[in-house]
């Protein structure tokens, strides 16, 4: 009987690596009437307007006017001093969404690469970490990767022959098919930056890189690569629950407006591990 050789990739996402066709990959392509118009934007910003190029200032408002007790000025300003004013509060709105835990500065390292690396891919080692604690700490037996890989291959592995036979490649692959992929939207992604920073995920690749079985025993050593887009389409700022956030107002436009178009970029992640088991324990 054939036995499968390694590395083998046993799983690959329908949605592609590298997909700059991909909506949320859109930019500078909205004018700024179909952004007010189409979705809302008539502001933006509590500290300027970019349709006017003008920071907002607070000014007192004399007593004669009992109606109110303070109005906003408008102070002219150039492009460039708009979109830094903008990247310092998408910047400072993002801690809401990321104010604990190890991983609460990737989305700040994120914002600033999208100001200034125009739209070159993203990795950090912090990024690859939380991929890795994702998957080894998500022990759902119906839906964790890991586990079904583990379960499958205890199950298929020939221990007489000491090797996983050729004809059940296609049991692994059913097993990541049956899983819920690693991605970000537990609670604590709520506040430790990783559902705001990348959530949900586009591309994911799953390969076994080696399998050794010795003594009834077997060790695989499974390799995940995973991409995102740090991007948003049209419908996350439609969403009505997204759109009441400054965040995604201003993140919309510095990446949408045609005359700003910050480019969206790739965010990569991987992520080796090693699953154990022994024959005929369950």
């Amino acid at each position: 009987m054939s036995a499968l050789s390694f590395p083998c990739t046993i799983f690959t996402t329908k949605k592609r690596m590298d997909d700059f066709g991909a909506n949320d990959m859109c930019c500078g392509d909205l004018s700024a009437e179909q952004l007010k118009r189409d979705f809302g934007l008539a502001t933006v910003s509590d500290r300027v307007d970019p349709w006017t190029l003008a920071r907002k200032k607070h000014q007192q408002v004399p007593t004669t006017y009992p109606a109110a007790s303070s109005a906003w000025k408008a102070e002219s300003i150039s492009k460039q001093e708009c979109i830094n004013i903008l990247f310092d509060e998408f910047r400072e709105c993002a801690k809401l969404f990321s104010f604990y835990g190890p991983y609460r500065d990737n989305i700040i390292e994120m914002i600033t690469h999208m100001q200034h690396k125009k739209g070159l891919d993203f990795s950090s080692s912090r990024l690859d970490s939380a991929l890795r604690e994702q998957i080894l700490t998500d022990r759902s037996d119906k839906y964790s990767s890991r586990l079904l890989l583990q379960k499958t291959l205890r199950d298929r592995i020939d221990w007489g022959n000491c090797h996983y036979p050729l004809k059940w490649k296609n049991e692994l692959t059913e097993a990541i098919n049956r899983s819920i992929l690693p991605k970000f939207d537990r609670i604590e992604d709520r506040v430790n930056g990783m559902g705001i920073s990348v959530h949900d995920t586009w591309a994911t690749h799953i390969t076994i890189k080696s399998l050794k079985i010795e003594n009834e025993r077997f060790r695989a050593v499974i390799h995940y690569k995973i991409q995102d887009h740090f991007g948003l389409d049209n419908q996350d700022v439609q969403n009505w629950k997204y759109r009441n956030f400054n965040l995604f107002r201003i993140w919309f436009i510095l990446q949408r407006y045609s005359k700003f178009a910050f480019k969206p970029f790739m965010t990569n992640m991987e992520a080796t591990i090693e699953i154990t088991g022994e024959r005929n324990v369950k």
